[in-house]
């Protein structure tokens, strides 16, 4: 495989992935897919990686699925069933990464593009994103989790309106509906998001994550449930070398581990 169609770094504590097929808009073709899936799971198991940015190059983020990209043997549905399935397992694991993740939008984020960076915890978009949920207009349903993921953020009224309409979205109204948290000049916008992602370095990177587990399910998981996953955290919390010396330190009046993050959005 062509190792380039996706880029992983390191920019101190942050993982930075790329995608990386600028002459097609960054469309995820089946290798850029098993490609980006290797580059999440090692963004995972790096224990020096404490945050992850996600961007495309070019200018844009991703055209969604490359329609161009070849299929395989066998009956049509059963076809895309299987195409999707493994999309969803490598996407699930970029929405469980037990790390903080920074979508940075440049350009378009379309289809399929749009529910990869929407599966990111913050969205960072340059003055110059376009979002657009253009299933529709190709005769497709959405997928890839954003029938899921997308009502969550905007309601489930204005969902409808975002995916039946098939229109793009600029930075600005993106921002004003709660698709993105923060909208900076396309020349700042990597800058910008590992600007944000390094606040996280010397955070408990395992507290983050199992708070992000939790509150990933806080819609579809009872209170009770809710309050039982928290007792459990908190136990594995308190027993850990990490807490041990942030309270030490607290009683000693010293600086602490993690001083908290400051606001950005």
């Amino acid at each position: 495989m062509s190792d380039n169609k996706v880029l992983f770094e390191t920019d101190g504590k942050t993982a930075v992935i790329t995608l990386n097929r600028p002459q097609r808009r960054n469309a995820l073709d089946e290798e850029s897919k098993q490609l980006l899936a290797a580059a999440i799971r090692r963004a995972r198991e790096d224990r020096e990686v404490s945050s992850v940015v996600l961007t495309g190059a070019g200018g844009h983020f991703c055209s969604g699925a490359d329609l161009n990209g070849g299929g395989g043997e066998g009956e049509m549905p059963f076809l895309v069933r299987d195409a999707l399935l493994g999309a969803h397992r490598w996407h699930a694991e970029l929405m469980d990464l037990e790390k903080p993740v920074i979508s940075a939008i440049d350009g378009f984020a379309v289809g399929a593009g749009l529910s990869l960076a929407l599966g990111a915890d913050f969205i960072i978009a340059s003055d110059k994103a376009r979002l657009v949920s253009n299933f529709p207009r190709i005769g497709f349903a959405p997928d890839l989790g954003l029938m899921y993921i997308l009502p969550r953020l905007v309601g489930l009224v204005r969902a409808k309106e975002i995916v039946f309409s098939a229109r793009e979205i600029l930075a600005d109204e993106a921002l004003e509906i709660g698709l993105v948290q923060a909208v900076v000049p396309a020349e700042r916008l990597r800058e910008t998001a590992v600007e944000y992602a390094r606040r996280f370095d010397n955070a408990p990177t395992h507290v983050l994550g199992m708070a992000k587990g939790i509150m990933n399910r806080t819609f579809e998981t009872d209170r009770h449930a809710m309050t039982q996953l928290e007792t459990a955290v908190q136990g594995l919390c308190a027993a850990s070398s990490y807490n041990a010396e942030a309270v030490r330190r607290f009683f000693a009046k010293e600086a602490p581990l993690y001083p908290g993050a400051e606001r950005l959005f």
